[in-house]
C-alpha cells in the first residue's frame, strides 16, 4: 500500500472515532490526532515519505517491527511505546515479507485510539476502551 493511502485511511478512520480532534501543535506539517487532549496518532512527513506515528503494547510493536519492513520504532517518539508506519512503493512491495494491508492498518489505528483511552480517567471516556470497535474485553 502507498504511503499516500496509509495516511488517508488512517485519517478516515480516526475521524470516525468519539471525541477526536486534530491539532497542529509541531506546526503546519503535522497533524495530531487526539482524544481528551492526548495524542494517539500523528502524520507528517518523513525524509519525503508520508508517514505517522502510532500508540503500541510494546510486546505488539516488537513482533510488528520484525515482520514488516513498513513498521520502524515511532521516529522522535519512545520507541518503545510507539511505531512508525509508512507504505511501501510496488518495488518495496515485492521484494518480499509481510505487506501491509487495510485490516492491519485499521488495527494499529484502533489500538492506538484504545490505548490512549484507557489512559483517560474513566468518567472522561468516550467509549469503554476493552470493548471499543469489537475489541474483545478478554484481551
Amino acid at each position: 500500500m502507498d504511503p499516500d493511502t496509509v495516511l488517508r485511511l488512517a485519517h478516515d478512520q480516526a475521524m470516525q472515532y468519539p471525541s477526536v480532534v486534530i491539532d497542529h501543535p509541531f506546526g503546519p506539517e503535522n497533524t495530531v490526532y487526539k482524544v481528551r487532549g492526548k495524542m494517539f496518532m500523528m502524520q507528517y512527513e518523513l525524509h519525503g515519505v508520508p508517514s505517522m506515528n502510532l500508540k503500541i503494547d510494546p510486546l505488539d510493536g516488537e513482533v510488528l517491527r520484525d515482520a514488516y519492513a513498513e513498521i520502524t520504532p515511532g521516529y522522535h517518539m519512545s520507541k518503545k511505546h510507539w511505531i512508525t508506519v509508512a507504505g511501501a512503493g510496488d518495488d518495496e512491495s515485492a521484494a518480499g515479507g509481510n505487506a501491509l494491508d487495510a485490516e492491519l492498518l485499521h488495527d494499529l489505528v484502533l489500538e492506538s485510539y484504545c490505548l490512549v483511552v484507557a489512559k483517560v480517567p474513566k468518567k472522561d471516556r468516550p467509549v469503554d476502551p476493552t470493548t471499543f470497535g469489537g475489541r474483545d474485553a478478554a484481551g
